[in-house]
């Protein structure tokens, strides 16, 4: 949640916020509901004074004019109507501030949309065949590993079931994945519900602009997770943190559901958009001063995943309309895939600076002393895995049509390649 001096003090800032974003906030209104919240607790605060005041003073005599008492009466009914009133102008403001994006950083490009995402940089070179590379979901099929049929019929289009050693391909990737954030990047590990509550998600700042695309338990009002950001957020909400304990690093494997929308074209074959995936997700509590930096090492430590699987991968720099709802700067790194000829989105690391901590009220007490302060919040996937799997399948691809397994990855498999009918 933004800061609510900006709305007092510098409106500006989220003017020109949503000029960068191409989008229009509601600034006026959200002046004008918190000008006439703090003008009825003015109000509130003087009559509960001026009621205070006359019962000190008929406590002190027997005489108790009735028309004070009278007098008095109504004040407590003004009081009472104030109050509704100033709920009512409080859940209004909140409403409002609750739909405003953070700011983006001062660093972060400007742009309307993706086409002024930058590329920062382009690591390894698409591998090169002797034959017409295959997308993934024509190898997964010939092998046996992926059945999208089967996933139809268990459930709805955009599922799917793997099989045999795709299944144990997927399992190594995430072990592996967890256990080099662990053991070389300093995460701690973390076991998460997949279900939490409106206030979870609220502080996440997934509610209440993407609702519509979460799964959703209305009789326990419980939301299934769209990516393991949410609960992570959470696990600090309305406490405080001591200094000496930043930074607090973790690392966690959800699967993440997601009700999106998805249009007709190349994007809704195989396994690249579906509605449930797993995700190895990174996670941070830092403080303010130390952002920037950490963002970095987040998008190294995630880089480090590609490198090590020794797939071509790339790092862009989202500008300003392509940033997500509580991001201030993000970068995106993406996966070559040889068999449909694109960058796949593997992961997207983001400095949400004290944006969520604001609406989960995490704070952290300096040790020099002095109020307790929000601290920033960072998230990244570390990585996504279907397209990893994607990107695994279509660059190790081999003529006669198995799979080769990447080096790192045998040991957890026990197999060093994926043939039919193996």
């Amino acid at each position: 949640m933004i800061d609510i001096d900006l709305i007092r003090e510098r409106p500006y800032v989220l003017r020109e916020s949503g000029e960068k974003r191409g989008q229009e906030f509601r600034i006026d209104e959200a002046i004008d509901l918190d000008r006439r919240r703090r003008s009825t607790i003015t109000e509130i605060d003087n009559l509960r004074a001026k009621r205070n005041d006359v019962s000190r003073e008929l406590g002190k005599t027997s005489d108790k004019p009735q028309e004070l008492i009278e007098e008095m009466r109504a004040v407590g009914s003004k009081i009472k109507i104030l109050e509704s009133d100033e709920k009512r102008l409080a859940e209004n403001l909140d409403s409002i501030l609750l739909d405003i994006p953070n700011v983006p950083s001062d660093t972060s490009p400007v742009g309307q949309d993706e086409s002024k995402n930058v590329v920062v940089r382009t690591i390894g070179e698409a591998p090169s065949f002797s034959f017409e590379p295959r997308p993934h979901w024509e190898i997964g099929e010939e092998l046996g590993i992926i059945d999208f049929q089967r996933g139809v019929k268990l459930s709805q289009s955009r599922f799917y079931v793997l099989k045999g050693k795709g299944a144990t391909l997927q399992r190594a990737v995430i072990s592996w994945m967890l256990d080099l954030h662990v053991k070389n990047h300093n995460y701690d590990e973390l076991y998460l519900p997949f279900m939490v509550n409106r206030e979870t998600v609220k502080g996440s700042s997934h509610l209440p602009h993407f609702e519509e695309n979460m799964y959703h338990d209305e009789e326990d009002d419980l939301f299934m997770v769209p990516t393991a950001e949410a609960p992570i957020t959470g696990l600090f909400r309305d406490e405080i943190i001591e200094e000496s304990d930043l930074p607090l690093r973790y690392v966690s494997h959800t699967p993440c559901w997601r009700r999106e929308k998805f249009s007709a074209g190349r994007d809704t074959r195989g396994i690249k958009r579906v509605h449930q995936f797993d995700k190895v997700e990174m996670y941070k509590f830092v403080k303010p001063e130390s952002s920037d930096e950490e963002l970095e090492k987040l998008v190294k430590d995630a880089e480090r995943v590609c490198e090590i699987l020794k797939i071509p991968h790339r790092v862009l720099e989202l500008c300003t309309g392509d940033l997500g709802f509580a991001a201030s700067k993000s970068y995106d790194v993406e996966m070559w895939a040889s068999g449909t000829s694109e960058w796949l989105e593997v992961s997207s690391c983001s400095n949400c600076t004290d944006f969520q901590s604001r609406r989960s009220a995490i704070r952290y007490r300096p040790e020099s002393g002095g109020r307790p302060r929000f601290l920033h919040t960072l998230n990244g996937s570390g990585l996504a895995v279907p397209r990893v799997l994607i990107a695994i399948l279509e660059n190790y691809q081999q003529e006669d049509g198995s799979v080769a397994v990447p080096e790192v990855l045998r040991p957890l498999t026990g197999f060093d390649k994926i043939s039919a009918g193996s």
